[in-house]
């Protein structure tokens, strides 16, 4: 029986010990979103990246995301655009600072180096589940995470029942992640 221990406390540490402990930086990401209004593609970006990830990629299991970024820093290139982006009716950072992220399950994906991501997203005091692809490529002793997917803004009340702004909009996402 005390072996059956012993190795079973081996297996648990050993399979562990492949994760990464990393910290999404600034540095090398970027957080952008596109959107169509009055009929033109439109974007912006966010900084201020924050969180622990926990990356294994044998043993996806035991990887995990919790991130979020500065909702206060978004930038359209049209600073006041960003103001009136930054009121209630859309991000409404006053009470809302961050917009966040946490995973609840990441699997494999259909090609090696490619994953799935399911989890939370939060804007706006506003919690969905959300699930989408993703890539993980070493480099500079961390990871890039990079991913594109589509959400609803509405689903987050951000903006109003607009006739001019599109409902769906594309989050692109290349996020490095340094050893902690």
């Amino acid at each position: 029986m005390q072996k059956i221990f012993i190795l079973l406390f081996f297996i648990m540490f050993f399979s562990k010990g492949n994760a990464q402990n990393l910290v999404p930086v600034d540095e090398g990401s970027a957080i952008k979103f596109s959107i169509k209004n009055f009929g033109f593609s439109t974007g912006g970006s966010f900084t201020g990246l924050k969180g622990k990830i926990q990356f294994d990629a044998g043993n996806i299991a035991n990887t995990s995301f919790t991130v979020s970024v500065d909702a206060t820093s978004i930038n359209t290139n049209n600073e006041s655009r960003d103001k009136h982006i930054r009121k209630e009716e859309y991000f409404n950072v006053e009470k809302y600072p961050l917009i966040s992220f946490a995973s609840a399950a990441v699997s494999n994906g259909d090609k090696p180096g490619t994953f799935l991501m399911k989890g939370n997203l939060t804007i706006k005091g506003v919690t969905k589940p959300i699930s989408f692809p993703f890539t993980a490529i070493a480099q500079n002793s961390g990871f890039l995470f990079s991913a594109s997917f589509n959400i609803n803004r509405r689903d987050f009340g951000v903006g109003s029942n607009s006739m001019v702004l599109a409902d769906n909009l594309l989050l692109s996402l290349r996020v490095f992640a340094k050893k902690n």
